[in-house]
């Protein structure tokens, strides 16, 4: 037979409830007694039940997560920080993309609804707020991460776009860039915000934005790479070519530099090129890649954090918006200074 929780109290001489908090990693116990638990459990290879759990709590004791796709480092390291911080608190995350589709957004997070998950994390894809009202009145507690919606109240975690926008377009004209163009990226509250941050940058320091500087891919957060090679190839066509570039993420960063390369240019002698994202191998790029630090594992801790703190909150709270700070990390791609 299964080893139960009552079998572990039962050989350590302590009450079920105990076990079961240590198991829950509640804080209420003695660390002596945690670590005879964590032992005993290890001993006898015990398993939670989570089904007979649920019947009991009436909990899955299981998070979803939707993202357009784990391709993009950025959401991966967001799952991966979010995955750990509810391990910790005894919940599993299902990861679930759905591109930049809406309707297999929704279809998506209808399935999650129907398995009676106890929280969703969405990165949403969609251009309006008509899913989440679905979500209100199923009455399952969500959080918004990197996007949100003007026209509805919901828990969110990000940064400040416009602020990360007017951050990379202000760090080309302080390294001399006259002619700025931006890789936009979708119609999404991260793509918007850049945008604008990128024109009231441009405003402040009174500098035009050229015909054409300001591109409008279909897809941004998937086939970033090619849709930013794309983008920067008609930009180099153009009579009056930008020497400065920033793009709304890394990825399309990275397919620009190879367009700026590739056409016989040099990064950032003739083109200076900023992203977004900070990824672990911009260091290890042909042409290291400046960028814009999200912060993106406290992302992912936040988000785990808030989540948590619904379930276990007894009201609904009023939705809390959570603005992380960013970091400019410059690297050979702006660094004029080394050459």
């Amino acid at each position: 037979m299964p080893v139960t929780m009552k079998d572990i109290a039962r050989d350590l001489g302590i009450g079920v409830i105990t076990v079961s908090k240590v198991l829950r990693n509640k804080d209420d116990v003695s660390e002596k007694t945690r670590q005879r638990v964590l032992t005993r459990v290890k001993e006898v290879n015990y398993t939670p039940n989570f089904a007979a759990r649920s019947l009991v709590t009436g909990r899955t004791y299981l998070v979803g997560l939707v993202v357009p796709d784990l391709l993009h480092t950025f959401f991966a390291q967001i799952a991966n920080s979010l995955s750990e911080a509810l391990l910790r608190k005894g919940y599993g995350l299902v990861i679930s993309t759905a591109g930049e589709d809406p309707e297999l957004e929704m279809h998506t997070l209808d399935r999650f609804l129907a398995r009676r998950f106890d929280a969703l994390i969405i990165a949403s894809g969609a251009t309006n707020s008509t899913t989440f009202a679905r979500l209100r009145e199923a009455g399952t507690p969500f959080v918004l991460i990197d996007r949100r919606f003007p026209d509805i109240e919901a828990n969110y975690v990000g940064v400040d776009d416009e602020v990360v926008g007017a951050f990379a377009t202000k760090h080309l004209i302080e390294i001399g860039c006259s002619r700025i163009a931006h890789l936009r990226g979708p119609e999404t509250s991260p793509g918007r915000g850049r945008l604008n941050g990128y024109l009231n940058a441009m405003a402040e320091h009174k500098m035009k934005s050229f015909p054409g500087y300001v591109s409008a891919p279909k897809m941004a957060d998937v086939h970033s790479r090619e849709s930013g090679e794309e983008q920067m190839k008609k930009l180099l066509d153009l009579r009056q070519r930008p020497n400065g570039v920033f793009a709304y993420n890394d990825s399309m960063a990275i397919g620009a530099i190879h367009a700026i390369l590739d056409a016989g240019l040099r990064v950032p002698e003739d083109v200076a090129v900023i992203g977004c994202g900070n990824f672990h191998y911009d260091n290890e790029l042909r042409v290291p890649l400046s960028s814009i630090d999200q912060n993106t594992e406290q992302i992912g801790q936040c988000a785990a954090r808030l989540a948590l703190s619904l379930l276990e909150s007894k009201s609904r709270p009023r939705p809390k918006t959570v603005i992380i700070e960013t970091q400019l990390v410059i690297r050979a791609s702006t660094d004029r200074k080394r050459q």
